[in-house]
């Protein structure tokens, strides 16, 4: 893995997530489609604590690519 992955949709604008799991935050960078999905699961399935969305963060661009995000762009 690179120390600065690439956007699996490049001409879509980067979301920071932030996932809240058992107590632990974890903060992620996903393109803006995988982001919208993983809320959409999150709040279907319920399987993290929470998850919030910041569109306007200039620490953004140092977080890793949220895992197995080109699995939330699928139909």
């Amino acid at each position: 893995m690179s120390a600065r992955e690439k956007s699996p949709v490049p001409m879509e604008s980067d979301i920071h997530l932030c996932v809240f799991l058992r107590g632990m935050r974890f903060d992620y960078l996903a393109c803006a489609t995988a982001a919208r999905r993983f809320v959409q699961e999150h709040a279907r399935l319920g399987y993290v604590d929470a998850v919030e969305m910041l569109h306007d963060d200039d620490d953004a661009a140092r977080l890793p690519r949220l895992p197995c995000e080109r699995l939330f762009l699928l139909p």
